[in-house]
């Protein structure tokens, strides 16, 4: 049944007078009558302002690994309050939380902090320049690192599967051309054309940039030997091994992806499991790298390292590196996957999931894709049907099938029966409204 949003859409109308589409980022806004205004978030569930309640599985695209308003956290917040702030100085706790880092990342050898993901990625590939010297970087076609122009760029749909490369456009207007030519854009999985990448440019490439989970492209996941493969040909050839982690790290492990994939950065992001919503990222890697911080390579900002978040993110790190936390994480992932291939099996849907089983892909096609042009051969217009039923049945995913489901430790056995109960009336309208569509006039 279709949710009432009259408050979400009064104040929409409101909101729009003086915010560009009436929000605070453009992934917010869905439409003028769809867009949605939290009241509050506790556990793994929101309310809004028509106090439509949902499971939600997007976490604010992750960071909210514990659950919403986690009392633990929350309080370690309130501690951090009293500390003052920021000063434009330094604090002790800067240096407990950059240990914590490091036990969990062995790569993680020096610390810095920034207060977002894209702060993070682009200091990193800042610092990975200035090291190799040299400009250039490899990126994997789907990845995203952030809301800078050296990682917006894309490849339009309508473009595949037609003869030779599609071109790659800039996501944004704003965004040069001339930056283009310092990316080299390669599929994920593709061994042979890593390879041949490596071979024709690797005096002018400085790192390699990697999620090996992409977080904005269903979870698809580097193929283990494609992975260490990219590892060698960074040694081999100079070229820095720069993971982003902010959505995989302390997430699909303890260690994050390194960890899973028994791989090491010369350099690795992280960012949103790291304090539980509160605002922090940080930039990490080896020491002689890091050092060149301070000593020729600039690096700050005004709120990095701000007392509150630091505070949440000694609390949360404590959480997820001394609790069976992840573990339970994973065990929920894996029984809603389980639970949701039962209800599409039964009805004759082709699926498949892709990712980590706390930040999975649904994928309507029987196999699963191993690059971001394979989502194309999937019925995404499925997805994009589905979503929007389950908003109605009080399960929040993200409109858009390239973004993974988000599970968090306050997910339990009531979220997963409602999803389940929800996830079954929306396939069943969505196969509905498809057979009447197809009804000839």
């Amino acid at each position: 049944m279709p949710r009432n949003l009259t408050k979400s859409n009064a104040h929409w109308k409101k909101a729009v007078t003086r915010l560009p589409l009436g929000v605070a980022s453009n992934f917010r806004y869905w439409g003028e009558d769809k867009t949605i205004y939290v009241k509050e978030g506790r556990g793994a569930r929101i309310t809004d302002l028509d106090d439509n309640r949902y499971v939600d599985y997007r976490l604010g695209y992750g960071p909210a690994i514990l659950g919403y308003a986690d009392a633990r956290v929350d309080a370690a917040a309130r501690e951090g309050m009293q500390v003052g702030g920021v000063f434009a100085l330094s604090t002790e706790r800067e240096f407990r939380v950059a240990e914590r880092i490091a036990k969990m990342v062995p790569a993680a050898e020096l610390v810095r902090f920034s207060n977002s993901g894209t702060e993070a990625v682009m200091a990193g590939l800042r610092l990975a320049r200035a090291y190799t010297g040299k400009d250039d970087y490899i990126i994997l076609e789907g990845s995203y690192h952030g809301l800078f122009d050296a990682a917006m760029w894309y490849t339009p749909m309508e473009k595949w599967g037609q003869v030779g490369e599609p071109e790659v456009r800039p996501y944004s207007q704003g965004i040069p051309l001339g930056v283009r030519s310092f990316a080299h854009f390669v599929q994920a999985n593709d061994l042979n054309q890593l390879e041949d990448t490596f071979r024709r440019n690797a005096g002018k490439i400085a790192c390699m940039l990697i999620e090996p989970i992409m977080g904005n492209c269903l979870g698809i996941a580097a193929e283990p030997e494609y992975l260490r493969a990219a590892r060698a040909l960074c040694d081999r050839h100079g070229v820095l091994l720069f993971i982003d982690e902010v959505k995989t790290g302390f997430r699909v492990a303890r260690g994050g992806v390194q960890q899973l994939y028994g791989v090491n950065a010369d350099l690795c992001t992280f960012a949103k499991a790291v304090a539980n919503g509160y605002p922090i990222s940080v930039l990490a890697g080896r020491t002689d790298i890091m050092r060149k911080l301070g000593r020729g390579v600039a690096h700050g900002g005004t709120y990095t390292a701000h007392s509150v978040s630091l505070a949440a993110a000694e609390k949360c790190l404590e959480i997820l590196d001394e609790t069976d936390a992840l573990e339970r994480i994973a065990d929920y992932g894996r029984r809603l996957m389980k639970g949701m291939a039962t209800v599409l099996a039964a009805r004759g849907i082709p699926h498949s999931f892709v990712g980590h089983p706390s930040m999975f892909g649904l994928y309507f096609a029987a196999d699963p894709p191993r690059n971001y042009r394979a989502w194309k051969s999937s019925d995404y217009a499925f997805y994009d049907a589905l979503a929007q039923l389950l908003h109605d049945e009080g399960v929040l995913c993200e409109p858009d099938s390239r973004e993974p489901w988000f599970i968090s430790a306050a997910h339990d056995d009531s979220c997963l029966a409602d999803t389940l109960r929800g996830f079954q009336v929306a396939v069943d309208l969505t196969l509905r409204s498809r057979r009447a569509d197809r009804v000839p006039a």
